[in-house]
């Protein structure tokens, strides 16, 4: 997944006893006496209930010979019947116990198994607010003809459209058919046929074991347009030229990964262009990549993000963190491999500039994020939401680690390492003991003077970033520096046969740096040169509109509305509510452009948004 911008993690427990890093403190499942190894889902999705309703029939491998219950997570279901196959054809019916609904983790469902059923069914509907599962009325889509409704599993949601073992320590292969109005397609993270026909009835298979997180499904107006043999893009027919253009190196980046890290495990790579509502810029859903509109600006500057959810196909779908408190397992090795994508398809400087804009952003984020969370190995979160837990921490410093071990031993040494990770751990789900120990025997004895012990224990279980860490530094950005602070001296601004062939990167750079406030002078100048008000481009307006609300620079206002009321990316849009919320002003403007962005907001980004709202500091 794509990074957001999230409270922090709670403090670490005082305590030196040994925990068990493979336990989710998320999950009321109880992996260690049973486990779902099969799913098959029958599901009818109903559009103007906005509901999901069926059947789940789970086949389950009992570990502990004494066990009799089967436990599942639940969120805001209606449970009608659970039966248990008998061993002879038939469902019988099992007593079960649906718990009170915590606002966290939603309710423990208690299936009573006396026989051990090697079968269990379930039948169950969604509810029309399921905070996994958003539902766009036409208006709120591109085409405006037809509703749309897709599902975002990750962190906890799955559980809130499946009663599942909702952790990512659980890894199932599933199966589903499901009927919908005949006008839309339906499309779900498992073999969709680049050629299927929209009838309203959709037969799926995911052969390879995952985990509930990376359970998905789309249904709305949506066509296919390749971009290789194994690829191509899903999307509303007026988008899909657009996005298959963007995204049309994405055949080269799937074989750049494959000669670093191994063959490519899940026979397709398609992506599905979501509406701008989706409240992250993608989601690495197997053989279904969800994206955001947002990274295609015609320029193909911001497809990293396609390199980053392709690389989710190793790290994280392939290898999984076992629980939320490791999502530097999922994350981390993620953005490190992102990087080696871009630099192969765009060249070793596009991929210094993104490492070096991610280094700037994870040192200015640790500045406001308790030292708990500043870790690559947390504490168990119990009580916490992984949602709220989950910031640029296990992004950034993740892939910073990974390539200070890289400069220790050189790629010709490392490269070798993280292929042999992949491959020994395929379709299992893992914790950083596991890696630290991977780690010892299979790097660290290659050269037993790269890395001290005091090194790795800094890297991983100390807050900060180490003062030996290997510093980006890009070429472009230089030049970037040189025009900015000529402009801020002069007032003079740089010649545009300069700015002209710049990269989104480097006018992120350029913003970055322009210090806390302008003149209202100096922001109209540069809005008059290069159109920052009213961008199309995300990046730049997650960094423009908020030093134009410190600036008092008023003008940016009616632009800012219109950003935040279409676009629900959280990434894009909290940086903005961050700074309105400041100032009673702001404040005010703020809850009136939630008021009428809130019907297409996902409950993700709703939530999120609430709760800048709620803790404002120019809160009455």
């Amino acid at each position: 997944m794509s990074k957001s911008q999230t409270p922090t993690p709670a403090k670490p427990q005082a305590t030196a006893v040994k925990i068990d890093r493979s336990l989710d403190e998320s999950s009321y499942a109880e992996p260690g006496k049973v486990v779902i190894t099969d799913l098959a889902l029958d599901l009818a999705i109903d559009f103007d209930k906005k509901q999901i309703g069926g059947t789940a029939i789970y086949k389950l491998d009992w570990k502990d010979k004494a066990a009799t219950q089967l436990v599942l997570d639940t969120r805001a279901l209606t449970i009608g019947k659970v039966e248990g196959d008998d061993g002879k054809g038939n469902w019988v019916p099992l007593k079960y116990t649906l718990a009170a609904n915590d606002k966290i983790f939603g309710s423990k469902l208690t299936i009573e198994t006396p026989a051990r059923n090697a079968n269990v069914q379930v039948t169950y509907q969604t509810s029309p607010d399921a905070s996994g599962l958003q539902w766009l009325a036409p208006s709120m889509t591109e085409g405006k003809k037809l509703p749309f409704m897709f599902s975002q599993s990750q962190a906890i949601h799955a559980r809130s459209w499946v009663p599942l073992q909702d952790t990512p320590s659980v890894r199932f292969t599933y199966s589903a058919h499901v009927t919908s109005r005949p006008d839309v397609m339906v499309l779900m993270s498992a073999d969709n046929d680049p050629a299927a026909k929209r009838t309203g009835d959709y037969i799926f298979s995911m052969p390879q074991a995952i985990p509930s997180y990376l359970l998905a499904i789309a249904a709305g107006d949506l066509v296919f347009k390749p971009v290789s043999a194994r690829s191509g893009v899903w999307a509303e027919p007026t988008m899909v030229d657009k996005a298959a253009k963007e995204f049309e190196d994405t055949e080269k980046m799937i074989t750049t990964t494959e000669a670093l890290y191994g063959p490519y495990a899940w026979q397709r790579y398609d992506m599905l262009v979501l509406p701008p509502s989706f409240p992250f810029g993608g989601m690495e859903n197997p053989r279904l990549t969800f994206v955001t509109p947002t990274v295609i600006v015609g320029d193909k500057s911001l497809v990293s993000l396609i390199a980053h959810e392709l690389a989710h196909s190793w790290s994280g779908n392939l290898v999984t963190n076992a629980s939320s408190k490791d999502m530097w397992l999922n994350e981390g090795f993620t953005t490190y491999v992102q990087s080696r994508i871009t630099e192969a398809v765009y060249g070793q400087e596009a991929a210094e500039m993104e490492r070096q804009i991610d280094q700037a952003d994870l040192a200015e984020e640790i500045k406001t994020t308790a030292p708990a969370g500043q870790l690559l190995v947390l504490a168990p979160l119990n009580g916490l939401d992984p949602d709220e837990a989950l910031t640029g921490v296990p992004y950034n410093k993740g892939a910073w680690f990974l390539q200070f071990l890289e400069q220790r031993f050189g790629r010709e040494v490392f490269d070798p390492f993280l292929r042999g990770w992949f491959n020994d751990h395929a379709f299992q789900s893992v914790n950083s003991d596991q890696f630290v120990a991977y780690l010892r025997k299979n790097l660290l004895t290659k050269n037993a003077n790269a890395v001290t012990e005091a090194e790795l224990n800094t890297w991983l279980h100390e807050p900060g970033i180490p003062p030996f860490a290997p510093k980006a530094q890009s070429r472009g950005f230089a030049i970037v520096d040189t025009a900015r602070i000529a402009w801020l001296g002069s007032k003079t601004l740089p010649n545009a046969q300069i700015t002209s062939e710049w990269t989104t990167q480097q006018w992120v750079h350029f913003i970055d740096g322009l210090g806390e406030t302008l003149g209202a002078e100096q922001l109209k100048q540069l809005d008059e040169a290069y159109k920052f008000t009213g961008t199309q481009n995300g990046e730049i307006a997650m960094r423009w509109y908020p030093l134009t609300i410190r600036s008092g620079y008023l003008e940016a206002r009616p632009e800012i509305a219109r950003f935040i009321e279409r676009v629900g990316r959280r990434k894009l849009i909290m940086p903005i509510y961050a700074e309105l919320v400041k100032t009673p002003d702001g404040l005010a403007f703020a809850k009136e452009s939630f008021a009428r962005a809130r019907p297409g907001y996902h409950p993700i980004t709703t939530a999120s948004v609430e709760a800048a709202l709620a803790k404002a500091p120019a809160a009455p």
